[in-house]
């Protein structure tokens, strides 16, 4: 076990972009997936982001940033090198669970586990532990490379250390970090569920296009990105989770997706990772 090995549980979007970024940091990753083709799908996405990346002179060597990764099927592979995990599954408590009561079992007690989770209870997650103080969200935003902000959450028995561990990793990975104890929606989903709803409200009910929604909250507000954008960056399906977590947890419709979005989900409209969602990602 090495104190500069980071492991993560998931190959997806968010976990391989979530790798990517550590390895762009100088640490060694091992990177776990359910199944070797999603391992390889989630090694040949960061070798092909990290090729761009030296292309825009983001990163001097692709190809070292590269050699810093491996690819696992194996949870106790991740478990027996990596000082500091993060899950990034997907956001269903089973799962995540599930994850978290195994690598319990199998890493030492000094490592920590960090969920990367945009909502769900971090108390509940390190319920299934027998050693919760090592839990703690690690909410990191769409794409990691290029995000700054990690949302830290604290769960009911996350320790000190523990969470000046994941500080000291934020920093370590060039971001920046913020405290927020573990209450559903944490503060950035919160608000930014209430925005992302209420702009595929407005679209619903004919009040203006998506596009013009959008520039009125980048130009208007200064916002980097407009809400319906970034909620297809994000993926409507997610959204659509969470939003559905949050209505009944905090007992608003505020956060409960439209019909529009409903629909979009039902057929298979995600946004970028499908190609359309309020945009045509294919065009784009």
């Amino acid at each position: 076990m090495s104190s500069r090995t980071i492991g993560v549980i998931g190959a997806g979007t968010m976990g391989s972009g979530i790798a990517q970024l550590a390895a762009q940091n100088g640490f060694d990753v091992v990177m776990r997936d359910i199944e070797q083709e999603l391992v390889d799908d989630g090694l040949a996405r960061i070798e092909t982001d990290l090729r761009e990346a030296e292309e825009r002179e983001i990163i001097e060597d692709a190809a070292a940033a590269f050699e810093h990764v491996s690819g696992t099927t194996e949870l106790e592979a991740v478990a027996d090198e990596a000082s500091f995990i993060v899950e990034a599954a997907p956001e269903e408590m089973e799962i995540k669970q599930a994850i978290f009561e195994e690598l319990d079992e199998l890493a030492d007690p000094d490592v920590v586990l960090g969920s990367n989770t945009s909502s769900l209870s971090i108390t509940d997650i390190a319920s299934v532990t027998d050693h919760p103080g090592r839990v703690i969200g690690t909410h990191f935003f769409n794409p990691p490379v290029k995000m700054k902000l990690v949302e830290l959450i604290t769960g009911h028995h996350t320790s000190d250390e523990t969470l000046d561990r994941a500080e000291a990793l934020a920093e370590d990975l060039g971001r920046e970090s913020i405290v927020v104890d573990d209450f559903p929606g944490f503060a950035t989903s919160r608000l930014g569920l209430v925005l992302g709803m209420e702009a595929a409200r407005m679209v619903q009910e004919g009040v203006a296009s998506a596009e013009d929604i959008d520039t009125a909250m980048e130009m208007g507000y200064n916002h980097p990105v407009g809400p319906l954008k970034l909620g297809d960056y994000n993926g409507w399906d997610v959204r659509v989770e969470v939003g559905e977590y949050l209505a009944d947890e905090l007992g608003a419709d505020v956060y409960r997706p439209p019909q529009i979005v409903k629909k979009m989900v039902r057929a298979g409209d995600y946004g970028v990772k499908t190609g359309r969602g309020f945009y045509d990602w294919d065009e784009e």
